[in-house]
């Protein structure tokens, strides 16, 4: 290939998993298409991309943090200064791999990276995973080639639906799934030391996990377990402590081997393959999975922020893929005569997966690969 043909994408996003993870898919997506494609990441040194970037084998350029004031602070004093020192290195990055397309997912790092393609004259792609746009795509989509949306009520000028692009592991257990799905589920349940004839019941609060969660799902610990269910409770780092505590004072007659705590689990992927029923906070990473999977669930929205995470998860509720519940309404009492209703209520089950795997999309990172391609001028 003539050095002059070869394709060239910087990509922008970073801080947290739901900027990380839809950039690495798309990112994978445009390699699958064109090995030879260069891709540049820009990102900070203390977000998850520091990590996670480098390990998926991609190339990371670090530029300075710059968050934007909502509020009248001395930070927006010091703003124009990290604004430029920003920019500037964003510029460096394009100008160093010759790129014909900036791709962002939001966050700090993709300000300057939408301003300095504006400088270079480079087109600009951008994702929102979130329902309600965060403020660097807000301003990048006023210029934007292109925006894609996960949900379709997201507010940005000239955007188009796309869904969520799917990380690697989450589009191989869809495939793993659809085919298998009986084999998929024993072959997890196996690595996790689970036992895949019981009903499984998944429970996380995210990366950090959640207080409100892990009380409200182990003080109804005795009741799961007396109605046979099994439990893979994810508790967040620092949190593990706790919710074992409160397995360890149940009743002696209790079996509570079925109960299985772990900190963090890496391989999150297996969680999903393994269970039946997930209970987590709405994020639109967790959302988009779970309906990709056709896996039910019941999402208890962060009861704190702008409200995102209801709007995250509630077509997928309306449209009967899962069940949303209030942070202050999951208590342990809800828990326990909710929860183990619904795993028995296998025809239940069913018809809530099929509701989820309807509304889910797993195909959003071919999607937005078209959009850059379009963008940047590349021929199919």
């Amino acid at each position: 290939m003539n050095p002059s043909d070869v394709r060239s994408v910087v990509l922008a996003g970073g801080g947290t998993a739901g900027h990380v993870n839809p950039l690495l898919a798309v990112a994978d997506e445009l390699r699958r298409r064109e090995p030879a494609t260069r891709l540049l990441v820009l990102g900070t040194a203390a977000g998850l991309e520091a990590d996670l970037v480098p390990a998926r084998g991609y190339e990371l350029r670090q530029i300075p943090r710059v968050p934007l004031p909502r509020r009248p602070s001395t930070d927006l004093l010091r703003l124009p200064g990290r604004l430029t020192e920003a920019v500037r290195a964003a510029e460096a990055a394009i100008d160093e791999i010759g790129a014909q397309a900036v791709v962002g997912f939001g966050g700090y790092v993709s300000t300057p990276a939408y301003l300095a393609a504006r400088r270079r004259g480079v087109p600009v792609v951008i994702h929102e995973a979130n329902a309600r746009p965060g403020l660097a795509n807000r301003l990048g989509s006023r210029w934007a080639a292109a925006v894609g949306t996960t949900f379709p009520g997201t507010t940005l000028a000239g955007a188009t639906c796309v869904g969520l692009p799917l990380r690697a592991e989450i589009a191989d257990l869809v495939g793993r799934r659809e085919a298998d799905p009986a084999g998929a589920r024993a072959q997890a349940a196996a690595r996790l030391g689970l036992d895949p004839a019981l009903p499984t019941l998944l429970v996380t609060g995210g990366s950090s996990g959640a207080l409100s969660v892990n009380r409200a799902v182990v003080g109804a610990a005795g009741e799961l377990l007396a109605a046979g269910v099994q439990v893979l409770h994810l508790t967040g780092r620092g949190k593990a402590d706790e919710v074992r505590a409160a397995i360890g004072a149940l009743d002696e007659s209790i079996d509570t081997t079925r109960y299985h705590v772990r900190e963090y689990l890496s391989e999150m992927h297996e969680a999903l393959a393994a269970c039946d029923l997930v209970v987590a906070r709405s994020g639109a990473g967790t959302v988009c999975e779970l309906a990709a999977l056709g896996l039910p669930a019941v999402y208890v929205p962060l009861p704190v922020g702008n409200g995102e995470q209801r709007l995250n998860a509630t077509g997928l509720v309306e449209a009967g893929g899962g069940l949303l519940v209030d942070d202050v309404d999951l208590t342990p009492r809800w828990v326990a005569t909710q929860v183990p209703v619904l795993l028995r209520d296998t025809a239940r089950l069913t018809a809530m997966a099929t509701a989820a795997r309807g509304a889910g999309v797993r195909d959003a990172a071919a999607r937005m690969a078209d959009m850059v391609g379009g963008a940047a001028g590349w021929t199919a």
